[in-house]
């Protein structure tokens, strides 16, 4: 899929989707938006983009459908929902649904699909804000072989590493994986920071020494020093984290696996949720583990803690 040929249509501008957008625009792609907010699209749209009223009219016409929307009922609803994207979308076209969604989803969108004769392909990607502005996102793709031959171009403006491990609903599956590890590095993060608290020690030290040795994760680098400034803004909301981590635990448990690390992060971020953190970003973890004071600055929270919310 070259730029002078072909029409993408990109659902779903928010934090993550307007950057990726960006850069299919910079890279001469023609674009045609939707967004549920659309003041979030206007930059776009002021770029050069069309704005579209559903996701379902964004498809019509487009060579390829891009989505990257936040829940999976806002996934069933943009592509199977009425005069949605599998119903509206040209013959021949590609669908592809980045959002981090659950696996069973994924089939179901992609046999209902076939049905038309369309493929599509379930490409999550991981990085955050900062593997999208910076077009650095790992991509991990489910469907046909094919299809993901045809978007792999697009792809690498997006990313930089592309993978496809597998038929219908295996990139959703990888994405599992890959937010199973992130919940255990962030426990992990957090704890070092209370412990170093605890013993006296400078925080931003220990996280400039721990990164040059075997405990160094992209966790710690890039979210330690946010923690350490009090910066809990959203490079991946603590909501969409929560949904997350409950189609991994759902989905372990469909399989037989027993995740207890899951489990437990699970806990820790519905209760950072349920204390208002819902809009934050995933390092906002660490307000589980923060004196009462720093909960208070950040306006959540109030008298739940690490101890109380790994009780319930």
């Amino acid at each position: 899929m070259q730029p002078e040929q072909t029409t993408i249509a990109f659902v779903g501008t928010g934090v993550m989707g307007a950057a990726m957008a960006g850069h299919l625009m910079d890279a001469g792609y023609s674009l045609r938006v939707f967004n549920r907010t659309k003041a979030k699209a206007e930059p776009l749209v002021a770029r050069g983009a069309t704005w579209a009223d559903s996701p379902g009219q964004a498809a019509m016409g487009a060579d390829l459908v891009i989505t990257m929307v936040g829940f999976p009922a806002d996934v069933e609803e943009c592509y199977l929902g009425a005069e949605g994207i599998v119903e509206t979308a040209r013959d021949g076209a590609v669908l592809v649904d980045m959002t981090t969604s659950s696996p069973a989803l994924a089939e179901k969108i992609a046999a209902s699909a076939a049905a038309r004769g369309l493929n599509v392909l379930d490409a999550p990607v991981s990085g955050g804000d900062v593997g999208a502005r910076n077009a650095t996102l790992t991509i991990m793709v489910g469907g046909d072989e094919a299809a993901f031959e045809r978007v792999a171009p697009v792809f690498s403006v997006m990313g930089k590493s592309v993978t496809l491990h597998g038929g219908p609903g295996s990139g959703q599956h990888c994405k599992m994986a890959n937010q199973i590890a992130i919940a255990a590095t962030m426990l992990g993060m957090c704890e070092c920071l209370s412990y170093a608290e605890g013993a006296g020690l400078d925080k931003a030290r220990v996280i400039e020494t721990l990164s040059g040795g075997s405990a160094q994760t992209w966790t710690l680098t890039n979210y330690g020093p946010r923690v350490l400034n009090g910066d809990f803004a959203p490079g991946f909301y603590v909501k969409h984290f929560v949904k997350d981590l409950r189609i991994a635990l759902a989905s372990a448990d469909a399989m037989g696996r027993e995740m207890p690390g899951l489990a437990l992060a699970k806990r820790l971020y519905e209760a950072l949720s349920d204390g208002g953190g819902s809009e934050l970003g995933t390092q906002a973890l660490w307000l589980l583990y923060a004196r009462v004071s720093e909960r208070e600055e950040a306006g959540v929270l109030g008298g739940v803690s690490v101890e109380v919310a790994a009780r319930e």
